[in-house]
């Protein structure tokens, strides 16, 4: 079983080489580079125990401001992406029970990452298929100012998909798993 330590070093590899040297999120340079991310690993596959984490992470970006953004990961749970999407809806509820909505989005990463429609060999699939299931806790505010300062945001999905593709799922497959 690996530690903490070796589950948090990989998911930085792969933000370094994945998400910011494919160019997946062009905000997330920033953070790395100023440590304003934080890493939680949750070993547990109890989805009520890793919902409660999921909210004690929110309570930690509410008294860490210094935290822009934090990835729960979940390195023994939600091996199967259904089991996954549950949890992702869930924690948007509770998002939204807890007068976070606003405040706080998710965003979901996941080996087995598949796109509404999408099918299962489509490179696309690799801008959300990371090493671990994890979810990405996001201040809204942080997200509306890098994106007043970016040129044609919503142009940076059909860019992931359209570079994703042109590598195709054999070089995003290795790129992702040399993360391990």
């Amino acid at each position: 079983m690996k530690s903490s330590g070796q589950i948090i070093e990989q998911t930085k590899k792969w933000i370094t080489e994945v998400v910011i040297g494919c160019n997946f999120c062009p905000f997330a340079a920033k953070e790395m580079k100023h440590s304003s991310i934080y890493y939680q690993v949750e070993n547990s596959m109890d989805k009520v125990t890793c919902l409660q984490v999921f909210l004690q992470e929110c309570s930690r970006l509410n008294e860490e401001e210094k935290i822009v953004t934090t990835l729960l990961i979940f390195p023994n749970g939600f091996e199967q992406f259904d089991d996954f999407l549950t949890l992702v809806e869930e924690a948007e509820n509770l998002l939204e029970a807890n007068d976070y909505e606003g405040v706080y989005q998710v965003a979901s990463f996941h080996p087995q990452y598949i796109f509404g429609g999408a099918p299962v060999n489509d490179a696309a699939n690799y801008t959300n298929r990371s090493i671990y299931p994890m979810l990405h806790l996001l201040r809204e505010a942080q997200i509306d100012e890098a994106l007043e300062r970016y040129p044609d945001p919503e142009k940076i999905p059909d860019n992931n998909i359209h570079f994703a593709r042109g590598k195709g799922v054999q070089y995003m497959k290795m790129l992702r798993d040399s993360c391990l």
